[in-house]
């Protein structure tokens, strides 16, 4: 910040802000205390130097360039005193900036290989000041050998004098300190292909140089680190921007920001807007203090940015030090027309409705009505953001289009407070291959869950596979998964998914994950993701994790940790049987534990994820059976149908699977993770070189929204396969949310084409929901007391229903036109 003594009182909200300042001034000593680098040195003394120098030139060196009105006076009267420390002073008041330069070189690493940018790419660092960020770029890419040339453009000559002694010490002649108004760098100017693109372009033109047409493109990557809130005239420089980046370029910025949630509640364009509200105090404190110095936190630069841009990935965080918060963002983007034409958006819609209009020039072919309606919530959204001259929802911009865009501001998402139920999948994905038999033709559609099964599906290569959830943690949880085995070798995926934890997990996120990410997925993971990979566990989160701690934390209490361990490293199923029996079984089996946990309908519900509507259909199978009608109250019922649905559920699996080597689904309950020789199919390590390959994933889309909606927007007859877990449990049988989805699941189905459905019910009511819309309907597995219906042998029955019959459509249309434009919104 510039001097105090720049502010000369002029009216009362002026003198209040002095008074703020003068306070500030008596915690000087705390604030510098707070940034120091923490440690000692032998260079201590001239740390301590460096920050009495930076304290002096911040709060009371006065001001010699202030009165000429020239921002580059301003600059140099508040960086001269300062220059030679200023990179040592800045390490903890700037954070955000090696986050940003490991984001920004991971895009650039992706692009490089995808053959989307050259080889040896120009990166301009505008506002870059003493050349700190191009020096840190060194921990990322070798700068001399990864960058063709380096701009490092700034307005101040003190701090640019420091930029080339830096360059000159670490012999880098690839990079040029340009001491420069950023308005008016030209990249043309500097290199010769830029030139020469220049003057084809201005061929025949008058006017030579509009902001928005100043250059001919060139840079594949721009950043600004907390130089955008010290540009006063800041529209140009964003506007000269997109001329300065080439076509599949890369665009990073670090700053300090404020802004109220008001400002961005109706944008799709964000991002995502976790952590960006910044409370009232925050806002008026942090914008009066920095405009002191001209430094300003107005939410206009960062808005206008992403309107002129595209926003591949974005991050909102605080810079905490001694209870204090400083917002600032970190913000990825690219050129705002990169794929925004309506026919690119048309032919990636296509495979997220299975629309046969693959191709710009197969929509120039006249397609019917009813072909133009089956479009996507997404594609309408980014149509409606074209027309309005915005940028496309920032989904659209991601490397991959395996995640379709979803309205996260919802309260139909907003109701899993931003948590998954489910940290792995609890369905047998052996039993599904054998009953399903998945081939290269088959366009698959299932729930998502914890995303174990949508890879099991990939790894039988289907035409097409469509991962459907309502909650969008567990498609940010699938996309993680897809994103690990994308860019991750074995050993990275096994810690993350076969262990549940990696001490470097950040590290990673940032610097390998992120390309193949998109920005609310990766948004949601660096806020939680830390804690749980590094400290709680993966298999310890979500609902699922209350389970697993509650039942680790009654073993340790009652001393049976050892036992647990023996258990799932027993050799034999003889060996395993005995333990069960002699110590596990009565702690499980307790009926005083069934009825006060597990048959508590909240525990089941938040920690399960069984619906109050899954729990009648247990309890009226139990009912049926004729020797416990009228033989109980309907409480004491209740607790014994679940207590008597355990002991069929464990007691079988214990006896006939062994956990060590064959049933990973329950090892991981008592260990909180999986064993090299007991795991789910998608961590063999064969798996991974199948999974790891280009095209691995080229064939899914990620929907978030109900199985209705999507399938609803789905080419009548395309899919072969819908897999629906044990969700049709949740439909009350009273409503007619069950038929609805039913009625279009037969719609798109082809003819022939199955529904596979688990059930805690052994005969569920809506059987004859499925026979009644044109369904063959067949029980292909059921529990009976003794034995297991799978490695799981949590479900009571197990159903195929074949599509034997289309149904009339007018229902399911209807519903398509009320719904085409209703969640929209810019």
């Amino acid at each position: 910040m510039l001097g105090l003594s720049a502010l000369v009182p002029r009216d009362p909200f002026h003198l209040i802000t002095v008074a703020l300042c003068v306070v500030g001034l008596f915690l000087a000593t705390v604030f510098v205390a707070a940034l120091k680098p923490k440690g000692r040195s032998p260079n201590e003394a001239n740390t301590l130097q460096a920050y009495l120098k930076f304290v002096y030139a911040c709060f009371v060196k006065p001001h010699t360039g202030d009165g000429t009105g020239n921002q580059q006076d301003a600059l140099e009267s508040f960086y001269k005193a300062q220059a030679d420390v200023y990179d040592a002073t800045r390490i903890r008041l700037l954070r955000g900036r090696e986050d940003m330069l490991g984001l920004v070189a991971a895009q650039l690493k992706h692009r490089t290989e995808a053959g989307l940018i050259p080889q040896r790419p120009v990166w301009v660092d505008i506002g870059g000041g003493t050349g700190h960020n191009v020096e840190q770029m060194g921990t990322y890419l070798s700068v001399p050998d990864f960058f063709r040339t380096v701009y490092v453009v700034d307005l101040s000559p003190s701090l640019c004098e420091m930029a080339r002694k830096r360059f000159s010490r670490l012999g880098w002649t690839n990079v040029k300190v340009i001491c420069q108004d950023a308005r008016t760098f030209r990249l043309h100017e500097h290199e010769n292909d830029a030139h020469y693109r220049k003057e084809l372009i201005l061929q025949g033109q008058n006017v030579r140089d509009l902001d928005e047409n100043a250059d001919a493109g060139g840079a594949e990557l721009v950043t600004m680190s907390y130089a955008l809130s010290m540009i006063p005239e800041f529209y140009p420089v964003i506007d000269s921007l997109s001329s300065l980046l080439s076509p599949n370029g890369v665009i990073g910025v670090c700053d300090f920001y404020v802004q109220n949630q008001v400002d961005y509640a109706s944008r799709n364009y964000t991002g995502g807007v976790i952590d960006r509200h910044c409370v009232w105090i925050s806002r008026v404190f942090w914008r009066t203090w920095f405009e002191i110095d001209r430094v300003n936190l107005e939410p206009a630069r960062r808005d206008y940015l992403e309107y002129r841009f595209g926003t591949v990935l974005g991050i909102n965080a605080r810079n905490s030090f001694f209870g204090v918060k400083l917002p600032y963002y970190i913000w990825i983007g690219c050129s705002k027309d990169h794929g925004a034409s309506t026919a690119k958006l048309a032919e990636i819609d296509a495979a997220a409705t299975e629309s046969p209009y693959l191709s710009a020039l197969d929509l120039q072919t006249g397609p019917t009505q009813t072909d133009v309606e089956i479009r996507s919530k997404a594609y309408e959204s980014a149509i409606v953001n074209l027309q309005s001259s915005l940028p496309l929802p920032a989904t659209w911009y991601q490397n991959h289009h395996w995640r379709i865009h979803y309205d996260e501001s919802l309260e139909k998402h907003k109701r899993f407070n931003n948590s998954y139920i489910y940290a792995f999948t609890w369905e047998d994905d052996r039993a599904d291959a054998r009953l399903l038999k998945v081939c290269p033709d088959d366009v698959v559609l299932a729930i998502t869950s914890a995303g174990d099964n949508i890879l099991s599906f990939a790894l039988d290569s289907p035409r097409r596979i469509h991962a459907v959830d309502l909650n969008p943690t567990q498609n940010h949880l699938l996309e993680l998964k897809v994103a690990a085995f994308t860019a991750l070798g074995y050993s990275d995926v096994w810690k993350l998914f076969g262990e549940g934890k990696h001490v470097d997990f950040r590290s990673l996120l940032i610097n390998k994950l992120s390309p193949h990410m998109s920005s609310l997925a990766f948004q949601y993971w660096l806020q939680s993701g830390p804690s749980v990979f590094s400290k709680q566990g993966l298999y310890y989160s979500g609902g699922s994790g209350n389970a697993l701690t509650l039942v680790g934390w009654l073993f340790q209490v009652l001393g049976l940790t050892k036992e647990v361990k023996k258990l799932c490293a027993a050799q034999t199923l003889n060996e395993q049987r005995e333990i069960w029996r002699r110590s596990i079984r009565s702690v499980l089996h307790s009926k005083i534990l069934t009825w006060s946990v597990i048959g508590n309908e909240k525990w089941l519900w938040k920690a399960l994820g069984v619906p109050p509507a899954q729990r009648n259909m247990i309890e009226a199978d139990y009912k049926r059976q004729d020797d416990v009608v009228g033989s109980a109250s309907e409480k004491n019922r209740s607790g014994h149908a679940v207590y008597e649905y355990v002991l069929n559920t464990f007691e079988p699996v214990v006896n006939t699977t062994l956990l060590s080597t064959q049933n990973h689904y329950y090892l991981l309950t008592l260990l909180g993770r999986y064993t090299p020789t007991s795991h789910p199919t998608y961590l063999a390590p064969k798996s991974h070189l199948k999974l790891s390959k280009p095209n691995a994933f080229s064939g899914l889309r990620i929907h978030t929204d109900e199985i209705s909606e999507i399938i609803a927007r789905m080419r009548p007859s395309t899919l072969t396969i819908v897999v629906v877990m044990d969700s049709m449990d949740w439909f009350p049988p009273e409503g007619k949310q069950a038929v609805r989805q039913i009625r279009a699941m037969n719609r798109a189905l082809k003819v022939k084409g199955r529904v596979m459905l688990r059930s805690a019910g052994l005969t569920p009511w809506y059987i004859a929901k499925f026979e009644e819309s044109g369904f063959a309907c067949k029980r292909v597995a059921v529990r009976v007391p003794g034995s297991c219906i799978d490695r799981v042998n949590m479900y009571a029955s197990t159903w195929i229903c074949t599509k034997e019959s289309s149904i009339e459509q007018e229902d399911v249309n209807v519903h398509l036109r009320k719904t085409s434009m209703g969640e929209l919104k810019i």
